[in-house]
């Protein structure tokens, strides 16, 4: 009997590993990845972004990050410090070295940092030297991501063509990967974002999955959507979304997001991937006004996605 378990437990894993391949080869963007590739599972970086933590001072978003469990931190935008006023985490014309001392900080907690927003709009009159800023900030902190994203409006793609085409050399000479996410708008879709990206054609420059925006804003099923941009996804933006009781964006596993199936076709790429929480809170009831209470969601949202991979990829 022990024989047999054995056999028909090897038996299943076998099938599950040729399931996946024969999936990733079977859809237009199989070709991406190679098949040795795709045998592999994906190494999953769990992240918090500080952003939930933005009404309470950096140095408590970092230390509730790492108490919460997690390895790797995203910085956020802005933090209350002791004036009451937002500060920015990293202002945009700042110097390379305040970029490594904060690095660094995070470090000595035991947090690699991932990612960094780069708080301006592609389309914007100085991005491009706001972007190749932020490309020698990350390059210095060691964060080898810079988020970027388009108006809610609309943005002007033929713009964005010519721009990341200056900007993604300068992202590969730095180490450092420029991710384009949805945000409502002509480029609000993994499938849109995709489509800039490819005509970009530079490693440089690839696509960050937010599903919560692809539903928030054009009401989007972000499942069907991630099959058309999944070979040039390199992270995400993790926000869970529900229109019922309330259009409220929300942490993962709280909103009307299967989780399980949109990491499944990730789930086997060889690559890093870095998931980055930028929403944690629970949908309807209030915030918490403590960050003992945010800690609280931090934790859950990573055990969360914890169960999630380990169950794509038994």
């Amino acid at each position: 009997m022990r024989s047999s378990s054995l056999n028909r437990r090897t038996f299943l894993k076998l099938a599950a590993a040729s399931s996946s391949l024969l999936t990733w080869r079977s859809l237009p963007w199989g070709k991406a990845i190679s098949a040795a590739d795709a045998r592999q599972p994906t190494h999953f970086q769990l992240a918090c972004m500080t952003l939930p933590y933005s009404e309470f001072p950096l140095d408590r978003a970092l230390s509730g990050i790492q108490s919460a469990g997690f390895k790797y931190v995203a910085w956020g935008t802005t933090h209350k410090e002791s004036v009451g006023k937002p500060i920015p985490v990293m202002p945009p014309d700042a110097s390379s070295q305040k970029a490594k001392e904060l690095g660094e900080r995070c470090r000595d907690l035991g947090l690699e940092p991932l990612m960094m927003f780069s708080s301006v709009y592609p389309e914007a009159k100085d991005a491009v030297e706001v972007l190749t800023n932020r490309i020698r900030q990350a390059a210095a902190g060691g964060v080898p991501q810079v988020l970027t994203f388009g108006h809610t409006e609309g943005s002007d793609r033929k713009v964005w063509v010519e721009r990341f085409k200056q900007l993604g050399p300068r992202a590969r000479d730095h180490g450092v990967l420029i991710v384009v996410k949805q945000h409502g708008g002509n480029t609000g879709t993994g499938a849109a974002c995709a489509e800039i990206i490819r005509e970009v054609a530079d490693e440089g420059v690839k696509v960050n999955y937010d599903s919560g925006n692809v539903m928030d804003y054009l009401d989007v099923d972000p499942i069907s959507d991630i099959l058309k941009c999944v070979a040039e996804i390199r992270s995400f933006c993790i926000k869970d979304h529900r229109n019922f009781p309330a259009d409220q964006d929300c942490g993962p596993g709280f909103g009307e997001i299967d989780h399980y199936k949109l990491l499944h076709p990730v789930a086997f790429t060889g690559l890093k991937m870095p998931l980055c929480c930028e929403n944690i809170f629970a949908p309807v009831v209030p915030r918490p006004t403590d960050p003992a209470g945010v800690d609280i969601l931090a934790r859950r949202a990573r055990e969360f996605l914890e169960v999630v991979i380990q169950g794509l990829q038994t």
